[in-house]
Order: C-alpha cells, then sequence, then structure tokens
C-alpha cells in the first residue's frame, strides 16, 4: 500500500458521547493528508441534516488552521477531503459494510461504550459484523476517555503506546503498521512491547528502525488481561495485534482484546493480521 491510513471512515449517531472519536478521525486525516468519510446511518422516522454532522470547519478553525467562517475550499488547501454520508437502514452494520465496499476505507474510527460489561457502538454491540467483516484496522475510542487529540487545539498528547505481544498472534506484521501510523502523526514517544509472562517465553520481536520512536521490552507475570490493563494506566494507546480471518473481532468472542477493548482507559488500535501477511 504506498499511502496507508489515507481513507478514514468515521461512523457516527451525531451524539456528544462521539465526538471524541470524530476529532481523532479529523485529525489522523488531516495528519495523512487523507480523505475523511463521516457516516451516520439514520434510524426510521429520524431527521437528520448535513448541519448535524460534528463541524469540520468549526473544529479546524478551533485548532488555528482555518480563519473564521472559511469556505469549504479551505479545507482541500490543507490537503483533506471531507465526505459526508447519511444512509437509511434497519441494520446500521449492514448499512456501513455497504458503504465500505462502495468507498474502500484504510481505518475506522469509532466511538465505544462499554456498557454493562459489553462494548457497544450506535446502541448496538460492537461484537456485531461490522468490525468483524470489514477487517480493516480499527481505532476504537471508549467515550468516558479524552483520548490522545486535545480538543481545543488538536494537539497530540501521544507519549507512550502499550504493544502487549505473545507468541500468537504473531506481531511483526502490526507492529509494522502500527509504526506507519504513528510515525505519520509525528510520534516521538516510547511505545512498549509487553509480554505477559516470563522473560524466557517473550516472543523475539525485532522493532522496525524508526527516526523519534523509543522502544523497550517488559516481560511481567500475572493475569493477561488486568496486567495490560495496569501497564496501560500511564498510556496514550494499546496496540493489539489480533488474527481472524474476516477481521479481528471474528477471533475476539471472549479473547484477551475482546477484554481489553471492554475495559481500556485509552483508545484502543486494533490491527488484524492475517497469516498470509506474515508469511511474506
Amino acid at each position: 500500500m504506498d499511502q496507508p491510513y489515507r481513507r478514514i471512515l468515521h461512523p457516527t449517531d451525531l451524539s456528544e458521547a462521539s465526538h471524541t472519536a470524530f476529532l481523532h478521525a479529523l485529525k489522523i486525516a488531516l495528519s495523512v493528508k487523507g480523505k475523511l468519510t463521516l457516516l451516520h446511518v439514520k434510524r426510521e422516522g429520524e431527521e437528520v441534516g448535513w448541519d448535524d454532522f460534528p463541524g469540520v470547519r468549526g473544529t479546524l478553525h478551533r485548532w488555528g488552521l482555518l480563519p473564521e467562517q472559511a469556505p469549504s475550499e479551505a479545507v482541500a488547501e490543507l490537503g483533506l477531503a471531507v465526505r459526508k454520508l447519511i444512509a437509511k437502514d434497519t441494520d446500521p452494520v449492514a448499512a456501513c459494510l455497504a458503504i465500505l465496499d462502495e468507498h474502500p476505507a484504510d481505518l475506522i474510527v469509532l466511538a465505544t461504550s462499554q456498557h454493562k460489561g459489553r462494548m457497544r457502538w450506535l446502541g448496538r454491540e460492537v461484537s456485531g459484523p461490522l468490525t468483524r467483516e470489514a477487517g480493516i484496522p480499527a481505532l476504537l475510542v471508549p467515550q468516558q476517555t479524552k483520548g490522545f487529540v486535545h480538543e481545543s487545539t488538536g494537539d497530540l498528547s501521544l507519549r507512550k503506546v502499550l504493544f502487549p505481544v505473545a507468541a500468537e498472534p504473531r506481531p511483526t506484521a502490526a507492529l509494522r503498521s502500527a509504526q506507519t501510523l504513528l510515525e505519520m502523526l509525528g510520534f516521538q514517544g516510547t511505545t512498549t512491547l509487553l509480554h505477559v509472562g516470563d522473560r524466557s517465553t517473550m516472543p523475539n520481536v525485532e522493532p522496525p528502525a524508526s527516526n523519534g520512536m523509543q522502544w523497550e521490552r517488559r516481560a511481567v507475570e500475572g493475569d493477561v488481561v488486568p496486567t495490560i490493563l495496569a501497564q496501560a494506566r500511564a498510556c496514550d494507546l494499546i496496540v493489539m495485534p489480533t488474527e481472524g480471518q474476516h477481521g479481528f473481532l471474528d477471533a475476539l468472542r471472549g479473547s484477551t482484546t475482546e477484554q481489553v477493548l471492554r475495559a481500556a482507559a485509552c483508545p484502543v488500535l486494533a490491527l488484524p493480521v492475517h497469516q498470509e501477511r506474515e508469511e511474506r
């Protein structure tokens, strides 16, 4: 892929709770000079107009990138293309998948809420088919967190990244993918490769060379999920390599990644790792 992560899809229910995820989608699209698609799936009887969508120009003005009342053409001058779509469907997941067929994306950015032990998105469980069937990277932003994009300035608070590693799924491809996105965001912090278990069993992972990014290895014994969550308390992002033929949630029910997503206090970047990608 010549320009990874250039096509960003942000499904939104247009609620205030989804606003933080929108900020992350906009910041990433702006950083990579990419295409941002804002998608709302309209419910039966719902009245929705374009003005109900998150304000792209207003946000960019607040970030000091556009003058007040800037025309829509000014957004393109920043290297950013924005598309707003309204779909009508009784099943929002099916509608999103149809949009992805017509407008492929490299990254999905969406808000999640951790409700009664289950992740939910747009009022439905995230463990539904959307991300499972899409099979592309997903940045999941818990609604109760501020994330790593400052609302008022657009500045990044991204200094510490936690990357749990295990023998399976093999993390090499996910490491490269995560590094690509982090470098596009101008990341200058530390990525910790965390192995839950004895150091002697830690996978032999060689981090890719990177300017400005520091790597450290850490082995901690304990129960897997509580240990990951404890180590993530001081982190701004968790990166989880996941596997599954049809996307990361296909292999997640009851898995480590799903449990981390349920309780994470910071955004989680889930990167599907397919076996054939590792063997190339």
